[in-house]
């Protein structure tokens, strides 16, 4: 494999321009719902990756089932690619409009239909972010524990298969979608799946749907699985020495079984960051942040676990964090690590990775990434949802320097073909998007990824659906 072979990938710009037709049809049925205004469609077309696209033709704020049928049939009508919306935090480019068209905004769509607290199960709508659905659950005794970082919409986290800080113990939205509501290419609503734990009843849409990236559909209604809130919740730090110490424990803790349910891992760049954008006084080198969830007691023995096994490991300065405000204050900084680190270079971008490796090639697939980044001289961090061999590393780079985005895309390249050697992935939760088309093609096989075009061609025939994502098409 020769990963450098997609260094600096450009997207394919092609436009399918909007009819006028299509415009004022859009208008009758939506009115003031409908825009074209500049502001407004450029808000809708950029997101967190380092791509600079035109922005889509229109933007439609659908607040009903009803509404996204009917902007659907009217782009199925003229042949014009459609773009669900959630909050705009996509870091693989998958929002932009590389062939123009609709953009479908969801954020309106943020009703919480209801909540099964017997069945473990809440169904929502795709515009719901994953802050207000626990704040709506944690009266009812219940969360839902998938973790991103960022406040996303169910919706976007469905269509991205996310993962996050949680999924060590509680698994990705591949787990947790037991069924959803999804608008077809042609504008029919289906419903996949029930509410029912398990089923055995013909082709399973819903793992289809879940992960296509809005290539498939729109989902609109999710429902999802629930979990008791933990009877005993503590949190701790510990530093290191190095980053390979921290990964070597982190690898003994899954290896023995310990039920951890957050293990995250910064290095001494990014702890920098956070202290300074959330004023902390973290020490500043490698640090684990983890987090026990059960029982006092279950709790208690997790902790004396990983305790000792860090110890052995070199690991220091081991610090409790048992109120739900001392907890809170250190998940808010994790989950700000991303705009910290940009902080540290005002004006840059970030070319980010998410690998995931099998957890016994973790620190090889770390090591060896950490050496060619300080090897190569550009600035960057590192974090990572280690308890489950996910890492992410974001170069930072000044976007008047083109030499800058070459050498970090070739440093995500290497990166991800070692990953691949090692038995992972090339994305462990962000997707393929428009930044990691070619190395699907790596590790799924033509073959695969011709099977992939070939499920594309029968759902969404006019290729409307979000086109230009994950494969070119």
């Amino acid at each position: 494999m020769n990963a450098p072979q997609h260094a600096h990938p450009t997207p394919v710009i092609a436009p399918r321009p909007m009819p006028a037709e299509m415009v004022d049809a859009l208008r009758a049925r939506f009115g003031d719902r409908c825009s074209t205004a500049m502001a407004v469609r450029e808000l809708h077309g950029r997101d967190e990756s380092p791509f600079d696209v035109p922005p889509p033709d229109a933007v439609v704020y659908c607040e009903s089932n009803q509404d996204v049928i009917d902007a659907v049939r009217l782009a199925d009508r003229f042949a014009v690619p459609v773009i669900p919306y959630g909050v705009g935090s996509s870091l693989e480019g998958h929002l932009l409009a590389v062939q123009g068209g609709l953009s479908l905004d969801l954020s309106r769509m943020n009703r919480i239909l209801e909540i099964n607290a017997e069945d473990l199960t809440v169904t929502v709508q795709a515009g719901v972010t994953r802050t207000r659905l626990n704040e709506e659950l944690r009266h009812a005794g219940l969360f839902f524990p998938i973790d991103p970082g960022a406040d996303a919409s169910i919706g976007g986290m469905t269509a991205t298969r996310a993962s996050g800080t949680n999924a060590v113990r509680y698994g990705t939205m591949r787990e947790n979608v037991l069924a959803l509501g999804v608008v077809s290419a042609s504008g029919e609503w289906v419903r996949t799946g029930t509410r029912a734990r398990k089923s055995s009843a013909g082709y399973d849409l819903t793992r289809l749907f879940v992960g296509s990236e809005g290539t498939l559909g729109v989902m609109t209604e999710i429902t999802l699985k629930l979990y008791p809130l933990p009877e005993a919740v503590s949190a701790a730090i510990c530093h290191f020495p190095s980053v390979d110490a921290a990964v070597q424990t982190t690898i003994a803790i899954i290896q023995m079984g310990v039920p951890i349910a957050r293990c995250e891992l910064l290095d001494g760049r990014t702890v920098a960051a956070v202290n300074r954008h959330d004023r902390l006084t973290l020490r500043e080198q490698p640090m684990l942040l983890m987090e026990f969830h059960g029982s006092p007691a279950g709790v208690a023995e997790q902790a004396r676990t990983v305790q000792e096994i860090a110890a052995e490991l070199g690991g220091e300065s081991f610090e409790w964090a048992t109120t739900p405000e001392e907890r809170t204050r250190l998940w808010t900084a994790r989950h700000h690590a991303y705009f910290a680190a940009l902080q540290t270079r005002p004006g840059c971008r970030c070319v980010t990775t998410d690998t995931c490796v099998p957890i016994s090639r973790l620190a090889e697939a770390i090591g060896e990434s950490v050496a060619e980044a300080d090897a190569a001289g550009l600035p960057y961090f590192l974090v990572g949802h280690v308890g489950d061999g996910n890492f992410h590393i974001g170069y930072l780079i000044d976007p008047t320097q083109p030499e800058e985005r070459v050498l970090a895309e070739t440093l995500s390249a290497q990166l991800v073909g070692r990953s691949l050697r090692l038995g992972g992935t090339c994305t462990g939760e962000h997707g393929i998007g428009l930044h990691k088309m070619g190395f699907l093609l790596d590790e799924a096989g033509p073959a695969a990824v011709g099977l992939m075009r070939a499920v594309k061609q029968a759902l969404d025939p006019k290729n409307i659906m979000n086109p230009g994502k994950i494969f070119e098409a």
